[in-house]
C-alpha cells in the first residue's frame, strides 16, 4: 500500500535580504548605440524590435571614432575608436530589457563587437563596434558623418 506524501510547502514570504528604503525593483535595461544596419528603417532594425527595444533618440559620438563601410551582406558600417583623426558619427540610442540584449549579443556575427562608446555629451553607452582587423579591406566613410549620409550620397 502506497502512502501519500504531504504536499510540498510553498514559501509564503520571500527570503529576507538587504533592502534600501524607498527603492523599487525595476526591470534592468540596457542602452545601445547603433550607427548602421540596425538604424530605424535599415535592414537589421527588426532585430532590435524583436528584442523589445525602444528608440530613445538621435545621438552623436565624441569625435574620436572612424566609420568604415564593411564588405558584408547586408551592407553595414563598422565603428572604431581611434587615437587621432577621428570624427563625430551620428547614430541612434535604443533601450531594451537586459535579457533581450544578451540574446542580441549572442547572435552577433564577427567582425562586429559590443563595447563602450563615448557620446558627444560626455556620457558613455554600449554600442556596436568593429574589430580593427576588419577595417583593412573596408572603405573609410568617416567624412560622411554617418551611415545614412553615406547611403544617400552613394545612391545613383
Amino acid at each position: 500500500m502506497r502512502v501519500a506524501r504531504p504536499a510540498a510547502r510553498v514559501r509564503e514570504k520571500p527570503l529576507a535580504g538587504p533592502t534600501l528604503p524607498g527603492r523599487t525593483v525595476e526591470i534592468s535595461t540596457v542602452d545601445l548605440l547603433v550607427v548602421g544596419a540596425h538604424l530605424s528603417g535599415q535592414p537589421l532594425n527588426h532585430n532590435l524590435l524583436a528584442c523589445k527595444a525602444a528608440l530613445v533618440g538621435q545621438v552623436r559620438t565624441a569625435p574620436t571614432y572612424r566609420l568604415w563601410a564593411l564588405n558584408t551582406v547586408p551592407p553595414k558600417p563598422g565603428l572604431l575608436r581611434v587615437n587621432s583623426a577621428g570624427g563625430a558619427i551620428s547614430g541612434e540610442r535604443w533601450r531594451m530589457p537586459a535579457i533581450d540584449f544578451g540574446a542580441l549579443v549572442a547572435a552577433l556575427p564577427p567582425p562586429m563587437t559590443i563595447g563602450s562608446v563615448q557620446l558627444d555629451d560626455g556620457s558613455k553607452v554600449l554600442g556596436f563596434l568593429v574589430e580593427a582587423a576588419a577595417t583593412a579591406q573596408a572603405r573609410d566613410i568617416t567624412a560622411y558623418g554617418g551611415w545614412r549620409a553615406y547611403l544617400a550620397r552613394r545612391q545613383p
